[in-house]
């Protein structure tokens, strides 16, 4: 009777391990989809940033062309054409006395996608790590699954023992071993 409960149970346990470790590893999966997404959305905005960027060196350079000229007409034509980022940044540079490298290297210097990009780039290293602890669950819960069948196995061993020093021997021992992977199973997270 002893050896049908443990059978039993141990059996449901299994099973209940190894949904357990489906289900981790379809989240492992889901959080790397995640992250492979926000690595995109990251690099969208990078490209948008570096377009914008570009297109602020090539006006900044022929501002500084049109001030190497004395051209001030132009000068001022240019300015009006700055990018609002780029705007920003330079007047804080002029404000400045200019004595910084130019206003790319000011803290102003924002340009459209930065900020975006630097965000996505954060939620893809957090899903990546998500993705990482989901699959060590999953592996935790399929030694677990490997673990309930060794517990089987000595249970059903058992069974074929003749002399009972030996039968109870294995049926201890799948006990044994049953209790500790109860024990540990009731310390991991579930997902339903």
């Amino acid at each position: 009777m002893t050896t049908v409960v443990i059978l039993s149970l141990t059996a449901v346990l299994t099973a209940w391990s190894g949904f357990e470790a489906s289900k981790w590893g379809g989240e492992m999966s889901i959080a790397f989809s995640q992250a492979s997404s926000a690595r995109i959305q990251a690099a969208s905005a990078q490209g948008e940033a570096q377009a914008a960027r570009q297109y602020d060196l090539s006006i900044y350079t022929q501002w500084v062309l049109a001030q190497a000229d004395g051209d001030e007409a132009l000068s001022q034509y240019i300015e009006e054409r700055f990018s609002d980022a780029f705007a920003v940044a330079f007047d804080a540079w002029d404000d400045g006395g200019r004595t910084e490298s130019g206003p790319f290297a000011m803290e102003e210097y924002v340009p459209p996608g930065t900020t975006e990009a630097a965000e996505f780039a954060d939620r893809a290293d957090q899903k990546f790590e998500e993705a990482l602890v989901n699959n060590q669950r999953g592996d935790n819960y399929s030694l677990l699954t490997v673990l309930f069948a060794l517990v089987l196995f000595f249970a059903a061993l058992s069974q074929s023992q003749r002399l009972s020093w030996r039968r109870y021997t294995f049926l201890a021992l799948a006990s044994i071993l049953g209790v500790a992977g109860m024990i540990v199973l009731l310390t991991f997270p579930v997902k339903i």
